[in-house]
């Protein structure tokens, strides 16, 4: 079943009716052990440290999640710095003006230059809450057109070609109808070969996270014979115009995932042809405004788009499946199960993978899910209480 979205006039004039005027924000800095290690060229992962915001406004709570990392390999951002900006920047910020409606937000907090992770920290909760206001699930709210996502799984690099097939035929054999391995010098077509003869024709790409140079032109030319649905920024984690003469030589799309942080960037990558596809996450480009910006700029150049994930937690995966919802997000996602990632997930119920290879979408008011205070205070290193 499908829903309807709002139209954009009624939306607007609804959410100017509204305010949210924040009397508390929590910041929650947690630790959680992975089911299994994780690794990608930037090294391996066994510990997600990850900060959690609860804000409270209007007799209610949002929820939000940080997408940074303990270490600043996918971004110079880290839990450390976002701590940082959150309690001494924005939250301030947040504090002293209530804002109308969270699409306000970006220019709120613009006087912060960069640090869009931190951004969309704290912007997520004003979409939960302006949500429960208007009494709708929050990809309802956006202008969401379906319940269900479809979902794939993110395989890290293994010991071996032949231990990484095996991981990858289990997760087919789990019911998920697209896999994603990652890659990097020395582990790239040796591993999609191992893993494309194991998995037979279900949908396979590749993540490189940036770990290549255009002199390796001639390695993902060999990957065309494979038929991948896609590669993943194979180049710097900065470049766009590099991408567009590496996408000239190749029949495979190309996806830019680290190089769009913007609008702007997703419109300059697209006209230049740097790629074919984009990987949208809300944290990345900072928070689920600039999301639906870069979503509509990729549905208004034929782009289609897809929600990459980052090992969030039950309250960050509800986000992203909010946002998948919109009608451009027509390829999996890397939004796989709870139990893909965490043993016990801080909200309850976790995420199950459908039969269909699909994450059903929250449907209560706001982001939709429980959170388990204790499960929360259970993996907390540090604990905020900032009101006005």
């Amino acid at each position: 079943m499908s829903v309807q979205p709002r139209r954009r006039a009624d939306l607007s004039v609804f959410l100017l009716a509204m305010s949210i005027r924040v009397e508390q924000i929590d910041l929650y800095h947690i630790r959680m052990s992975l089911v299994s290690p994780f690794e990608t060229s930037f090294g391996v992962t066994t510990e997600r440290e990850s900060i959690i915001v609860r804000v409270l406004a209007e007799g209610l709570a949002g929820w939000g999640e940080c997408v940074a990392d303990a270490a600043p390999g996918y971004s110079y951002e880290t839990v450390t710095t976002a701590w940082h900006i959150l309690r001494d920047y924005l939250a301030p910020a947040l504090l002293r003006a209530p804002l109308d409606d969270p699409r306000d937000a970006p220019a709120h907090f613009r006087f912060v230059r960069g640090h869009n992770m931190a951004k969309a920290t704290l912007e997520a909760p004003l979409w939960d809450i302006a949500a429960q206001q208007a009494g709708q699930s929050l990809a309802r709210y956006i202008g969401g057109v379906r319940d269900r996502v479809l979902v794939g799984v993110s395989i890290g690099i293994q010991s071996s070609p032949d231990k990484l097939a095996e991981v990858a035929r289990g997760y087919c054999e789990a019911g998920y109808r697209r896999i994603k391995i990652k890659i990097k010098p020395g582990r790239d077509l040796a591993d999609v070969r191992a893993v494309r003869r194991a998995i037979g024709d279900t949908p396979l790409m590749v993540d490189a996270n940036s770990a290549y140079t255009l002199d390796d032109a001639s390695l993902f030319q060999q990957m065309d014979e494979f038929g991948l649905l896609m590669i993943e920024q194979p180049l710097g984690y900065d470049d766009i115009y590099q991408h567009h003469k590496l996408q000239r030589q190749l029949n495979t799309p190309l996806c830019l995932d680290e190089s769009i942080h913007s609008a702007d960037d997703a419109r300059f990558a697209l006209e230049i042809g740097a790629c074919r596809i984009i990987n949208i996450k809300q944290g990345r480009v900072g928070g689920m405004t600039n999301a639906i910006a870069v979503h509509d700029v990729c549905r208004q150049a034929g782009a289609p788009v897809w929600c990459g994930g980052m090992l969030e937690t039950g309250i960050g995966r509800a986000f992203n499946l909010a946002l998948a919802t919109l009608p451009n997000f027509t390829l999996p996602g890397d939004l796989s199960a709870s139990s893909r990632y965490y043993r016990l997930d801080l909200i309850d119920p976790p995420f199950e993978l459908n039969s269909d290879s699909t994450l059903s979408v929250p449907t209560m008011p706001g982001l939709g899910v429980n959170v388990l205070q204790d499960r929360l205070d259970a993996v907390t290193l540090r604990h905020d209480v900032l009101r006005p």
